[in-house]
Formats: structure tokens, sequence, C-alpha cells
């Protein structure tokens, strides 16, 4: 019998997993992951702003890269931001884990079913605790109303340096196709490059063989020499446009959960490792890890956040719906003449009412007319705070 077994060993799951092993080692607390490696295939990126001063001590670990700024582009506007910025490899991620769960992890192990005191594994084997936490990511809901962040990336070394010098969050400069599309360029070394063609789409469908195209066409354009292809990732996150957070609670009878499948994740950027280092800091220091105590916690996070979030909802309906897809990135266009600090208040979810007026003022990015539409709530973006 454990005290806690984490289902899923994604991102959300393995802070946990790391936070309770730093604060509460006594615990026995098993890590379950289908893969034979923690963390996937992925990069995970957050902003100084997004998390407190403890928050970046216990995080510090898992950071691959760090920088102090980073710049956005768009066809009438270009600026740099001078607020620090990081990025989390799952190679780091997954090893960092392993060297400090070692036997609490059990990979290779496939989930057939859980309830919020066991889980069974495809092979029949049936595991006990005190409580299941489900982070096994995204799953389709009919209480929530998506639009899709979808992506492929490419690391590649350069036969020259390339010259980039920090993040490039957004390349709107590029043709508009399939929704608002950015290329998005971390620099990791002066020979090293990931760049990622995005989209900002109303469906999920990913042609990767265009974006890997688009990806080569951009990279000539910049006068990057391409070497070795090292690594590919994609992926397609969830833009959170309205739902029913009671439902969605409801529809998880009571297991505890986190992660994408409670809509933890910043609903208009779609970056989830702010939110997933927010859990792992609550359930760490939780003083009741009961499966009940922890349902009832988490729940009531989730709650407090989809209300507290409900503008960001609304500014991602006026992305989707207010204008023709072609002419979305003005939105961000717009979004991007406000001060650093306010750009960072977004970034972390904690906007202050005067900021959510601000970002209204001046010459509407969209039509009014299509922003009235969206004001009035068609049924299928109903959103109940």
């Amino acid at each position: 019998m454990f005290d806690l077994i984490l289902a899923g060993g994604g991102l959300a799951n393995g802070l946990i997993a790391h936070r309770l092993s730093e604060r509460r080692p006594d615990l026995d607390v098993l890590v379950v992951e289908s893969a034979a490696e923690l963390g996937g295939n992925h990069t995970w990126s957050f902003h100084d702003g997004d998390l407190s001063p403890v928050e970046h001590g216990w995080i510090e670990p898992f950071v691959a890269h760090r920088w102090p700024g980073y710049d956005v582009r768009f066809p009438r506007r270009a600026r740099g931001v001078e607020t620090g910025y990081a990025s989390v490899s799952s190679e780091r991620f997954a090893s960092v884990l392993r060297e400090r769960l070692t036997e609490r992890l059990k990979l290779g192990a496939p989930v057939r079913a859980l309830t919020a005191s066991s889980v069974t594994l495809e092979n029949g084997e049936v595991l006990r605790s005190r409580a299941v936490i489900d982070g096994r990511g995204q799953r389709r809901s009919a209480h929530l109303s998506l639009g899709f962040q979808k992506f492929l990336g490419q690391e590649w070394e350069t036969a020259v340096p390339h010259g980039v010098t920090r993040p490039v969050v957004m390349d709107a400069t590029v043709p508009q196709a399939g929704g608002y599309r950015f290329v998005y360029v971390l620099p990791f070394s002066p020979t090293r490059l990931l760049i990622e063609d995005t989209y900002y789409a109303d469906d999920a469908a990913l042609d990767r063989e265009t974006l890997r195209a688009e990806i080569a066409a951009y990279a000539k354009r910049q006068g990057w020499q391409l070497a070795r292809l090292t690594r590919e990732e994609d992926g397609v996150l969830p833009i959170a446009l309205g739902g029913d957070m009671e439902r969605l609670i409801e529809e998880a009878a009571g297991v505890p959960t986190v992660g994408l499948a409670r809509a933890l994740f910043h609903p208009t950027t779609g970056y989830s490792l702010p939110d997933a280092v927010h859990v792992a800091d609550l359930v760490s220091s939780a003083p009741d890890l009961s499966a009940e105590a922890l349902s009832r916690l988490l729940a009531q996070h989730a709650r407090n956040l989809w209300s507290d979030r409900a503008y960001f909802r609304l500014l991602n309906r006026l992305l989707f719906g207010a204008g023709e897809p072609a002419e979305r990135y003005r939105i961000l266009e717009h979004f991007y003449r406000l001060p650093d600090p306010l750009v960072a208040r977004f970034y972390a979810a904690r906007l202050e009412f005067s900021d959510k007026l601000r970002i209204f003022v001046g010459k509407p990015p969209v039509s009014v007319r299509g922003a009235l539409r969206i004001l009035a709530a068609p049924s299928r973006l109903r959103d109940t705070a």
C-alpha cells in the first residue's frame, strides 16, 4: 500500500513527485508511466514573472537554458521584451527525476484503469494507495470548448554560427495560413537552434510534411545553414474558449486530477509549466493526502483558476472568432504595443483590472461587428465561470 500513486509521468505528476521527495521524503510515492521514459519529447518554457522566488529556487535543476529577454516580430511591429525567459527540456526533466526518484518509478507500465485509490495495469497487476492522482494528460471532454495551438519543431545544428542570441517567441511576419501562424525560435548554443512552426487553428490536424517544408524555407530566408537535425517534436496544445468546470470536475468521478485534463494551463498561450509548479507546491504542502482531501483541494484550485481566467477565455474567443483566420495576428500585434510589466503579468495570468482595460484601448484589431458577435456568446462558446 503506497501513500500516493501518480498515474502518468508527465510534467504535472513529475513535478509533484519531485517536490514531495524534497519536502516529505518519508512518504511512499510511486510514479507509474506507460512509456519507457518520463516526460515524453517536449520543450517547456516559462517567463521569470510566472513563478515566485521560492518556485524559481526548486525548479532550477530542471532548467536547461535561460535568457535575459526575448523578441517578437509582426508585420507592423517588432520589439524586444526585457523579461527573463527559460526552457526545460524533456531530457533534463527525465534525468533529474530518475536521479531523485530511483525506485519510486515504474516505467513501461500502461494503465488499464484507475480509481481514487487503485491503479490497474494492462498486465493485470493492481497497485493500491491511500490516493491516486491522475496526470495522464489531455482528454477530450464535452465540457470544454477548445481551439488548438499546434506545432512541429526541429532542433538543428548549423554549419556556422546562426547569430541568434535570444528567443524569438513569435515571428508572425511569415505568411498567415490556417489560422494565426508564427515561428518560434530558441537558440541553445551558437550553432544549435530549435525552430517551431506554430498555428492557432480551429482543428487539431497536423500536416507534418508541410510544416517541415515551412521550417526549411524559414531557415533559408534567415540565412541559417542547417547541417544536422538532432531532434523533432510536435504537439497540439489546448486553447480554452469556454466550458463548464463543474461538469469537468464531475467527470473525474472523485479521482484527484491535475494537468491538461483539469484545464491547468494558461488559457491563451497554452503554457503549462507554471501551473504544474504551482500545483506541485500545493500538493506537497497539503496536510491531508487522502484521496478525498486531494480531490477537494485540486477541484477547488481548478475552480478558482477557471473563474479568475474568464477574461483570457474572452480574448481567445475574439482571437478565434471575431475575424478572418489570416487576420488573427492583428490581435497579438496590438497586444505587444504594451509595456513589459503588463506583458509579464499577462503571461503569468495575473492581470490587474487596469491591465484588462488597457489591452482593449486603441484602434480595435478586429471588426466591431465580429467582436459584438463573440460577446453575444454563441452557444458553442458558452462559458461558465
